[in-house]
Order: structure tokens, then sequence, then C-alpha cells
């Protein structure tokens, strides 16, 4: 049982997300992922205009005039959420911890989805998936996500992306929009990545805080690594352990940015105390220019 003021929470977040989704995204997720196909529905007679090439020339014989056969878009999608719960995510120094940035992404996401009557899951994962949900449509779906994401407790707080793709390869046969939420400190999933790039729609959300980017120099700290809990004593003063954290950053940087490029795979970055309507609306909006 939730407690009353965990419930409170998840019910103003749960309407929080769906006011954005709905204020502020209209028609731009529908125009930037799209169906796997076209269906025909009718032929209809030929009107100036229409496009010759669809013309029906068996039915045009029959009646003698020209008719053109009419299709439409095969819609429904399904969108898979692969969130990564890893303690790293439990890291926050400014406006929001990592977590709770990726939960408020994850819940837009969701409510994008349902909106265009697309199905909606979500693989949950840490060192392993711990939990899959499968994809379903209604609002009721997506509350039964956001208080997942909210509440769930991981049995290990390491992470392995290579485990969460080569689990969502598995279980979801079909093309998906998939999207892999994590603050992507992780390496050795090169492989997988560019195989659900080929068999699904992939892209990237990373979550950041400023915080990561640069060790400042605020004399002695004890840091915890909270995936492992082991704990050390540094000197922050010390200009090259500054330099080598800034330096292993970039490099981590790097290594991600030719990865995704390479497969040809979006990304985008939120940061915990930056915009988060803004990168998702350029990144859909980039999307449908392609398009």
């Amino acid at each position: 049982m939730l407690s009353e003021e965990v419930l409170r929470k998840i019910q103003t977040f749960h309407f929080k997300t769906r006011r954005l989704a709905n204020d502020l995204f209209a028609g731009q997720y529908e125009s930037a992922f799209r169906g796997q196909g076209i269906e025909f529905m009718e032929v209809r007679e030929y009107q100036p205009g229409d496009d010759i090439r669809t013309i029906d020339w068996n039915v045009s014989a029959r009646f003698g005039h020209p008719f053109v056969k009419v299709y439409h878009e095969e819609r429904e999608l399904t969108v898979i959420l692969v969130l990564d719960l890893s303690g790293s995510h439990l890291f926050g120094t400014r406006v929001k911890f990592k977590r709770e940035l990726l939960a408020e992404v994850a819940g837009m996401l969701a409510f994008l989805a349902i909106r265009t009557n697309d199905k909606v899951g979500a693989i949950l994962f840490c060192s392993q998936v711990e939990k899959y949900i499968p994809p379903k449509k209604g609002a009721s779906h997506v509350w039964r996500l956001i208080k997942e994401i909210f509440t769930y407790q991981p049995r290990d707080l390491t992470t392995d992306i290579e485990a969460a793709l080569t689990y969502l390869n598995k279980v979801v046969k079909r093309h998906a929009i998939v999207f892999l939420l994590s603050d992507c400190m992780d390496a050795g999933f090169e492989r997988s990545l560019r195989l659900t790039a080929t068999k699904h729609d992939l892209t990237i959300i990373r979550i950041s805080d400023p915080s990561e980017a640069a060790l400042p120099d605020v004399g002695l700290i004890t840091l915890q690594d909270p995936e492992t809990g082991e704990t050390a004593l540094i000197n922050t003063r010390n200009r090259r352990l500054r330099e080598r954290w800034r330096s292993d950053r970039e490099k981590q940087e790097a290594y991600l940015a030719d990865l995704l490029k390479g497969a040809g795979i979006d990304m985008v970055t939120l940061t915990t105390n930056g915009p988060v309507v803004e990168p998702l609306t350029r990144l859909f909006d980039q999307r449908r220019r392609r398009l």
C-alpha cells in the first residue's frame, strides 16, 4: 500500500505530465513518429490533382472513366520506454534528482503515446532487467507506469545497458518506437545498441546533472559511488585530479557521440536544472523535417 504522501506526489506528477503532453506537444509527436506503411481503403473517382500513379486501371476500364486507389497510414505504433533505474540516477545537485527527471520525461512520452492511440510499455533495468510492463493503451495503463517508475525499488543498483537492450530485442518482436532513458554511464553495449537501431526506431534521452561535468575546487570531500556503495576521500584542490575528472568525462561524451552517430541514432540530453519541453520539441521537429 502506498502512503498518502507518496500517492499525492504521484497524482500531482500524473496531472502535470498529462498537461504538458496535451498542451505543449500537440501534433509534434505524431508527425515525428509514423506508422510502418500504408493500407488500402477503397477506390473513388479520379479528381483533378490526384496522383496518376494511384489510378486503378482495372476498375477504370470496367466503368469507362478513371478511378484511384485510396490508402491510409497504418498509424498505430508500439512505444517502449527502456528506463535506467540504477544508482547513478539517485543524484542531483540542482532542482531535482536525475531519477525524478527520468520519471517526468517517461510520463510525458507515455501520455503522448496514448494520446495518439499508440500502445506503450516499459522495461525497468539496472544490472539486469527487473520488470517488464507489456505495451497497452489507455490512461489507467499510464497511471500504472508512472506509479511503477516512482515506487519501484531495484534489487541491484549497478548498470548494464547491454542486458536491457538484449532483453528488448528478444521480447519485442515487431518494430517499435524505443526511448532509452539513461545517463549512459556505461560501456560495452555497442553491439546490442546497433542491433536495436536496425530492428526498432531508437532514440536516446540522456539524463544528466551539471555537477557531473567538472569536479569543484572545495577541498577535502568524501564521495560515495551510488551503485557500489564504495567511498573515497579526495582532495578537490588537486588540479591534476580535477583535470583527469574533466578529461574522463569528455572521453565518455566523445565515445557516446561517435557510437550514436555511427549507428544513426538520435540523442537529446536533459539536465536536472534545464528545460525539458524545448529540447524534446527540437528533437521532434528534426525528425519531422527528415521524414
